[in-house]
This record gives C-alpha cells, sequence and structure tokens, in this order.
C-alpha cells in the first residue's frame, strides 16, 4: 500500500472514530420536541478546562431602535438526564421582549440587534469531553462565549 492510501485510510479511519464518538455522546440527549430546536456545541480540548467557563447566550434578532436597551424574559433551565447524569439547558419558553423606554427620534432608522435573556450571564463548565446541548424555541439563536480566569489572585484582607 502506498504512502498516500495509507494517509487517506487513517484519516477515514479517524473521522469515522470521532463521528461516532459525537454521536454517542449524542444518544443521551433526546431530539428536540415539537416547537424546539436542539443546538450541539462540541467544545475543543483545552490545556486547563477548570480555568474556563462557557457563557450560553440566548435570544433573536430584530430590527429596533438602536438607543434603548432590550431584553426577553425567560430563563435557561438545567436539566439532569435520567441514567446517564449528563445536563442539558432548556429554554421553555422565550418570553415578552422588554427594555428601557428613551424617547427616540421616530425618523431614527432601525438596526439590527441580538437580543438576549435578561439577568446574569448563564455559565456552565467547560468539558471537552461532553457536547453542551441547548434547546430553545423555534427561530430562538443560541450563541456562546468561553470566559477564562486570570492567573493573578489577590488575599482578602481583614
Amino acid at each position: 500500500m502506498n504512502l498516500i492510501k495509507r494517509i487517506a485510510l487513517a484519516i477515514t479511519l479517524l473521522w469515522s472514530v470521532t463521528a461516532c464518538a459525537v454521536n454517542d455522546n449524542l444518544k443521551a440527549f433526546p431530539a428536540a420536541e415539537k416547537g424546539q430546536v436542539r443546538y450541539v456545541l462540541e467544545l475543543p480540548e483545552a490545556a486547563d478546562e477548570s480555568a474556563l467557563k462557557v457563557e450560553i447566550i440566548v435570544g433573536k434578532t430584530g430590527l429596533l431602535d438602536a438607543a434603548n436597551r432590550y431584553f426577553y424574559a425567560g430563563q435557561i433551565e438545567a436539566v439532569n438526564i435520567d441514567g446517564w447524569g449528563y445536563t442539558r439547558y432548556v429554554v421553555k419558553d422565550l418570553g415578552p421582549m422588554a427594555g428601557t423606554l428613551m424617547a427616540v427620534d421616530p425618523a431614527a432608522p432601525k438596526v439590527e440587534r441580538f437580543i438576549t435573556l435578561g439577568g446574569e450571564p448563564y455559565l456552565v463548565r467547560y468539558n471537552s469531553k461532553l457536547p453542551v446541548v441547548v434547546y430553545v424555541p423555534a427561530g430562538t439563536e443560541v450563541k456562546y462565549r468561553v470566559w477564562q480566569a486570570g492567573s493573578l489572585t489577590d488575599v482578602i484582607k481583614r
């Protein structure tokens, strides 16, 4: 077998093993219910995963004024998958949008903005061995951000 064929075979086998591993991890996560969409985030392996967190950001993009601040009512709920011990994240409903009431020039053009759920950032453990699986209502987007702890610490004085 020549070198090119060996490399092609190795790549094919590696891809097959990786695809099976991802599919095996997803066996625990049920399909999305009617009216819901399932988002799957596979994280790359990191040197020190204990120093990382993943922020799950749920929202919708819409045309709104540029001056006011907006957010959706609703919450991300962590749900344990019985028999597996894994966690999935569910947003049952994206509630009504609320915002500040600053006066805006009616002639001002609307801008496209991503409006998120209100409240504090929703952070979960960084784990490259398992996917982060989020279920949201159809028409809703899921984004993420990786947070990293700094290496400096300080002592709290009494």
